[in-house]
């Protein structure tokens, strides 16, 4: 099976390669950074799919049916109005502002600690958070698939990574928009096919598995269920909803690696239709990826498999290699890299954007677009090489503890780029310069605090569970610590005195 898997994966990376080919060609600066604004709002609406959907999400959303059941489309739900509020309230801010990071909005708006600290804080967060999504799809691959050729996790990543990089390196943001494109196709692919081989597997209708999906969740429950009225749990729908929609905000609305791609849109309009789009498409393939979840567990519960005794990550997989065959272990290899390779791709783009633009200053440090490749190859080369560096640290380390450790981290630091973001948008208050040094002092310990609260809010808060609404929690004392520091701007008052 390994040789089967291999020539289709070359084959893959081929393709990947071709369009590189035809992407990069004529690539400067601004084909890296904003693909030239030339991004047809089509390709990039289809293309985010796979970028919002990581290898994480492509294995732990089926999964997680047998623990949570159907209540994930709660979030799902949320999407829907965070990806209204980027479209009607970000967006047009972002055009109006011409930036080519969002952050440098922060440096003019509130002050350059605000923009460096927006900046590093999605650095943190992408650089641990992507690099973990993508350790777990090596890990997948290296239980499955490369350690029955005796080839090391290390090297898995090094190839892993190296292939990443290459077809990157030069055209930059615009070839990440294109492939995208190809891998969200073997994604979604993937999950059709799946879906298709278990059906006929069972030899059963759809209306029949449907049915049979009644009583295979966790303890024999429905794995349908879809609304969770128990408020002390993290899966009540209000908290699904609500934190399904500041998820989308926070991680999709402020965060380069998402924007950039909605930036390289010619005009806001396309760039507003590619957001709606895209919404929809993302909608349906979540319902789908929930379908195949009950799916499984019906598969799993027919075939004596024991999903009590895995996790719930593992069950996809554990499913896919050893009881759907070559082919459907290889509808699974090709949907998983996929997953992984279109969450990174972009991941490398934006971090170098950032490093570039928010940390360095390159157009004026760097007046020569000579002098500005130059730089930008190396920072994508030294992000490529912080990138393997996690992954590998990670893998001669890794435990549960760890990776839930490293996505905490990564969770966190969006709360604070919400609370600024809210500031900034949504006041007429300045911060003193004599004040800006608390910016990033309050971006460190206002995730900290609730760290500590989420901890402990079992015993502390009778039994309440934090879900998602964490992330809220965390953006308002953000905001609420600004406002405490803050002071009208003196064309507010001025205003204001003359209307008295």
């Amino acid at each position: 099976m390994q040789i089967f898997i291999f020539s289709f994966f070359l084959f893959y990376v081929v393709l990947l390669f071709v369009i590189t080919g035809i992407t990069s060609r004529k690539a400067d600066n601004q084909t890296y950074f904003t693909g030239n604004r030339k991004s047809p709002w089509f390709v990039v609406a289809y293309g985010m799919i796979g970028s919002s959907l990581s290898g994480v999400t492509f294995m732990s959303v089926p999964g997680d049916v047998y623990t949570t059941q159907f209540t994930y489309l709660g979030v799902v739900l949320g999407y829907i109005l965070g990806y209204v509020v980027i479209g009607t309230i970000l967006l047009p801010l972002y055009y109006k502002s011409g930036v080519t990071s969002i952050y440098e909005y922060l440096g003019s708006r509130i002050g350059n600690e605000a923009h460096k600290t927006g900046s590093v804080l999605f650095f943190v967060s992408r650089l641990l958070g992507s690099a973990l999504r993508m350790y777990l799809v090596i890990f997948v691959l290296q239980v499955f698939v490369f350690d029955g050729w005796h080839i090391p996790i290390w090297l898995t990543a090094i190839v892993m990574i190296a292939i990443i990089l290459l077809y990157t390196f030069r055209g930059g943001l615009k070839t990440v928009v294109w492939t995208d494109m190809l891998q969200t196709t073997f994604l979604i692919g993937a999950l059709l096919v799946t879906i298709i081989v278990i059906m006929k597997d069972m030899g059963g209708s759809f209306s029949g598995l449907w049915q049979a999906m009644s009583d295979v969740g966790k303890d024999g429950t429905d794995c349908r269920t879809i609304v969770n009225t128990d408020w002390r749990n993290n899966s009540y729908f209000l908290k699904q909803i609500i934190g399904g929609m500041f998820i989308t905000i926070a991680m999709t609305g402020l965060d380069q690696d998402m924007m950039q791609k909605n930036l390289s849109c010619k005009t806001l309009r396309d760039s507003q239709r590619n957001m709606f789009s895209f919404t929809l498409i993302l909608v349906v393939v979540n319902v789908l990826f929930l379908l195949l979840g009950g799916m499984l567990l019906v598969f799993a519960k027919r075939n004596g498999i024991d999903v009590a005794s895995m996790p719930t990550d593992r069950i996809y997989p554990e499913i896919a290699f050893k009881y759907l065959g070559k082919f459907g272990a290889l509808v699974f290899v090709f949907g998983l890299i996929s997953a992984g390779f279109s969450s990174a791709d972009g991941t490398f783009t934006a971090l170098t954007t950032t490093v570039c633009y928010d940390i360095l200053g390159i157009e004026k440090r760097f007046p020569s677009a000579q002098a500005q490749t130059r730089v930008r190859r190396l920072v994508h080369l030294a992000i490529s090489m912080l990138f393997l560096i996690v992954i590998i640290v990670v893998a001669n380390h890794h435990n549960d503890a760890l990776i839930r450790i490293i996505f905490t981290v990564a969770s966190y630091t969006y709360g604070p780029l919400l609370g600024l973001f809210v500031f900034g948008i949504f006041t007429h208050r300045e911060i003193p310069a004599s004040r800006r040094f608390l910016i990033p002092l309050i971006a460190v310990l206002i995730p900290t605090l609730c760290y500590i609260v989420s901890s402990h809010s079992v015993e502390w808060l009778n039994g309440y569970k934090f879900g998602y609404e964490l992330l809220i929690v965390n953006g308002l004392l953000v905001f609420f610590t600004l406002l405490a520091i803050s002071r009208p701007q003196p064309s507010a008052v001025s205003e204001e005195s003359v209307s008295h």
